[in-house]
């Protein structure tokens, strides 16, 4: 049986490689998706890859800003309007900065926080009345860095943190509505955002190769999909004894 036949399902950063290859996954097992980014184009890209990869595949694109509050009652009224009722939220939308916190600027500040944390908190206000409807679920997209912070990205990590903090206390608040809250806290997963950076630098295939051989005990980055799957699991049914937790997918980055 597919795992979420019959069920409606946002996902943020959809334009990205965990949010492309959660959107595809989803549809495989049945949902119909919102596929929410700010990137037209990339959007389009993706709805297109998941509608030739996925027969009858269930999927819409929707361009807006996540950074504005406003922009997540819109997506909640998409999302009903299109479909009628919402069963699970995925916030993944996320943006880096690499200043050391000594230098950080106000207006980077202000970015990340809009995009990366009070993005997760505005939609899952706006959401939580139809999830509690129907007995629903969000799983938040944190990353080992809530928990391992490094030097050059700690508004990035920072966030990260106060996304398991807001997973615990939504799902201690919304226990008693039977919607469970969990996130997935990803090590190194090779997304299409770091093959540019890395192509930009001028680095080989063998040297990023290289690279997550130091970082986790599986000795390799993470493919989006294998990141996709935790989100699956705790966004379905197989889950449903599964709150407050922060999953880690890191191939064994915390034990090293």
């Amino acid at each position: 049986m597919a795992r979420l036949q019959g069920k409606v399902a946002i996902i943020t950063g959809g334009a990205g490689g965990i949010g492309a290859a959660t959107g595809q996954l989803f549809c495989e097992e049945g949902a119909s998706v919102v596929l929410v980014d700010s990137d037209a184009e990339a959007m389009a890209s993706v709805c297109a890859d998941i509608r030739s990869r996925v027969s009858g595949a269930t999927v819409k694109d929707l361009v807006i800003d996540l950074a504005v509050e406003a922009s997540a009652a819109q997506i909640v009224a998409a999302t009903t309007g299109a479909f009628g009722r919402i069963d699970v939220l995925v916030n993944n939308a996320g943006i880096r900065s690499y200043e050391p916190l000594s230098e950080a600027k106000s207006e980077t500040w202000q970015k990340i926080f809009a995009v990366n944390l009070l993005s997760y908190a505005y939609l899952s206000r706006e959401a939580l009345p139809l999830l509690r409807a129907g007995r629903g679920n969000i799983v938040n997209v944190s990353s080992t860095h809530a928990f391992n912070a490094r030097a050059g990205m700690g508004q990035y990590d920072v966030t990260k943190a106060g996304i398991v903090s807001m997973t615990r206390t939504l799902a201690f608040e919304e226990a008693k509505h039977d919607v469970r809250v969990n996130a997935v806290c990803p090590g190194a997963a090779f997304t299409p955002f770091h093959k540019k950076r890395f192509e930009a630098a001028g680095r080989t295939q063998a040297q990023i190769d290289a690279e997550a051989e130091t970082t986790c005990l599986m000795r390799r980055w993470a493919t989006p999909r294998e990141i996709a799957y935790p989100i699956l699991w705790l966004a379905s049914d197989e889950a449903s004894y599964v709150t407050g937790s922060a999953l880690m997918a890191d191939g064994g980055r915390l034990v090293i």
